[in-house]
């Protein structure tokens, strides 16, 4: 890991954002890509529980950007989401790029585009801290679940998809 290189225009993005928003943590290029939750915590060296990763949807109700950002471990429960959000499609790389301003891989809970609708998965408010996407598929950043409450505003919700076994 290196704090000291040169931050992709993607990743100084998100850099100058957590300094103006008084974070302490830096922006944390991998040496390896963090595209998905496994390789991203392999990297880091940490659990793929403690791992925020950001998965869009396309509202169809109004064509507005839905994220949730949920723990590395778990798979978002797509029903549980249209449940509280109203009713849900794919989100392309397009799509994704366009209205929250980030590529798929380095997708970041802030510093969006356009005003997008966002959920939080309860599961991460259980650890101490968490790692997200800082804008490109090797920059990471670490937060407390309450920090990225309060930077995204977004609410908590249960949005993990649970097996018959985990719900009994």
């Amino acid at each position: 890991m290196s704090t000291t290189t040169k931050l992709p225009d993607s990743a100084q993005r998100v850099a100058d954002l957590l300094a103006a928003l008084g974070h302490d943590k830096p922006v944390v290029m991998l040496p390896e890509t963090g595209k998905t939750s496994a390789e991203a915590a392999a990297g880091l060296g940490c659990g793929v529980a403690e791992i925020a990763k950001s998965i869009v949807f396309r509202r169809l109700s109004d064509d507005a950007a839905v994220m949730v950002v949920a723990s590395g471990v778990n798979r978002v429960d797509e029903q549980k989401v249209a449940a509280i959000v109203g009713p849900l499609g794919r989100a392309d790389a397009k799509f994704v790029k366009t209205r929250i301003g980030y590529a798929i891989g380095g997708v970041c809970p802030i510093g969006h585009v356009e005003k997008t609708v966002m959920l939080i998965d309860e599961d991460l408010m259980k650890l101490p801290s968490v790692w997200a996407a800082a804008g490109h598929p090797h920059a990471v950043f670490n937060l407390t679940p309450e920090q990225l409450r309060n930077m995204t505003g977004a609410p908590v919700a249960d949005v993990a998809l649970r097996t018959e076994m985990e719900s009994a």
